[in-house]
């Protein structure tokens, strides 16, 4: 399996743009103008990380981004899926990062097998560099992967009823992840001030959560995004399985061994006795990750450390007000209600 190069992660001009960021400009340029006509027709609220977010097929979107509303529409014109391909699917802040680590770990552990645990992709490169994104796939000149490369793994923010048809179509297999949604909100609240437009004001934290509370968030809203995949783990639990990001803490080893099976690269006895699972989770911990990714730009002048901030279940009470606490509380209670999801 290669270790395709690659970002989701909006540029700056702080830094002198590559032959790949300007060549990711000239492509986004392209897709824009293509879909605008139908851009422009679509409800639009304040953006997190850009101006506006546009409401399509029931989902809040950025407008402008490389992973946007725009993307969105371009990958379900153009991307094909194939049978034995694996995707990761989040909402942004959710966990993204430790579900790309971990797949990709899992997936690619015998290529590295008689190397030393230093020469692995993930102990220099961030894992956003490691599994590509379906929306970005139209931005590229040539595929993340050569034809006949198996298995092909991807990840994306696209709500489950938005995937490109291709996807749910075939029998690749779909892992989703999410996570207690005061959480979420406390980590996109920061994640969007380090890297919001700078032509924009910082975002307030009172007028972030009011936004968040009424789904106004990328991807959003926060609950229908997971009702979405819950459901579809529910009706297909072949194709898709639904993990939360306070259990993978809670027990990251067995956790990792019901996602190992479920992709299609269980350990082996022999494996698990050497150890070989909790190497894989020592490997993509939260402190390792945060230490590999101390320095280092991603992409145009976005630090790899952005993604690192806590890492860790229940941060929100440092931040959230008892009402605050209350209210998601209260919204997700009436959201999920019937459905065995618990944080």
């Amino acid at each position: 399996m290669s270790v395709p190069v690659t970002s989701d992660i909006p540029t700056s001009m702080d830094a002198q743009p590559t032959a790949a960021d300007n060549e990711r400009r000239k492509a986004m340029s392209i897709i824009t103008n293509r879909y605008n006509d139908k851009l422009t027709t679509l409800p639009k609220e304040k953006g997190w990380l850009t101006e506006n977010l546009r409401l399509y097929e029931g989902f809040w979107q950025e407008s402008i981004r490389v992973i946007s509303v725009v993307t969105l529409m371009a990958s379900q014109d153009s991307f094909q899926a194939q049978p034995t391909d694996i995707y990761v699917a989040t909402l942004q802040k959710a966990g993204t990062t430790w579900l790309k680590a971990l797949a990709f770990a899992i997936v690619s552990r015998t290529r590295y097998k008689n190397s030393s645990l230093s020469s692995h992709p993930l102990q220099t490169l961030n894992p956003h560099k490691c599994v590509p994104y379906i929306e970005m796939e139209s931005l590229r000149t040539l595929p993340s992967y050569a034809d006949g490369q198996s298995p092909r793994l991807f990840s994306t923010h696209i709500p489950y009823t938005s995937l490109p048809q291709s996807i749910l179509d075939n029998e690749c297999r779909v892992v989703y992840m999410c996570r207690n949604p005061k959480d979420v909100f406390v980590s996109l609240f920061h994640y969007a001030n380090k890297l919001r437009d700078k032509s924009l004001a910082q975002m307030r934290f009172e007028e972030a959560f009011e936004m968040f509370s009424n789904g106004l968030i990328p991807g959003g809203p926060y609950w229908d995004h997971v009702k979405g995949y819950y459901k579809a783990a529910i009706e297909r639990p072949s194709k898709i399985l639904f993990l939360t990001y306070e259990d993978m803490q809670k027990d990251s080893v067995n956790n990792v061994k019901r996602l190992a099976e479920f992709m299609g690269y269980p350990f082996t006895e022999e494996e698990e006795i050497k150890g070989v699972v909790q190497e894989i989770v020592a490997l993509c911990s939260f402190e390792n990750m945060r230490e590999v990714n101390k320095h280092g730009i991603l992409v145009e002048g976005v630090r790899n450390d952005v993604f690192f901030r806590e890492g860790k279940t229940g941060d929100w009470t440092n931040h959230l007000t008892n009402e605050m606490s209350q209210i998601l509380d209260q919204i997700t209670k009436e959201k999920f209600d019937g459905l065995d999801i618990s944080f």
